[in-house]
């Protein structure tokens, strides 16, 4: 995959995720219940006492995650930048796996728009960890271009 199109996919599940927590922070704030296909498991996770954090809703938490990891998804590509995507999303996803396991062994209910959450924070996660390991793509591709020129004078040297 080329550096582009990595970075617009980590976008558009960026985009995505910051879509699913902005819902979730107006389904908070509004106090209605959230649309949820697994009866009313979504309302029992979002009125738990681990919906909110020192009285910050984790939905609103996630929405900030979100902006930031957006935001360094679109600054100008350096090593520092693809750094931050890195330690942004490890961050959010060991905060996504603590809230996970609050689901499941304190509130015993699941809530989809959590897990999709989840499962964005982790495929961006691992996306960022790539990224960032395989550098900078054209730092890579020009030692290639300068090597023919510079093995034949060395060869011919030899000889």
């Amino acid at each position: 995959m080329s550096a582009r199109a990595l970075r617009i996919t980590m976008t558009v599940l960026a985009t995505i995720g910051l879509g699913v927590a902005s819902y979730l922070t107006y389904v908070h704030y509004a106090g209605i219940k959230p649309a949820c296909t697994a009866g009313e498991s979504c309302t029992k996770v979002q009125t738990s006492i681990y919906s909110e954090l020192a009285g910050v809703p984790v939905a609103l938490i996630g929405l900030i995650g979100y902006v930031v990891i957006l935001g360094s998804l679109l600054a100008p590509e350096t090593e520092t930048t693809r750094f931050a995507t890195v330690a942004f999303t490890v961050i959010g996803f060991g905060f996504s796996c603590y809230l996970t396991g609050r689901e499941l062994f304190s509130i015993h209910a699941i809530c989809e728009w959590c897990v999709s959450s989840a499962v964005i924070m982790t495929l961006l996660m691992c996306l960022s960890v790539w990224r960032f390991l395989r550098g900078d793509p054209q730092l890579r591709e020009a030692p290639a271009e300068l090597a023919p020129s510079e093995t034949a004078a060395p060869l011919s040297a030899a000889r």
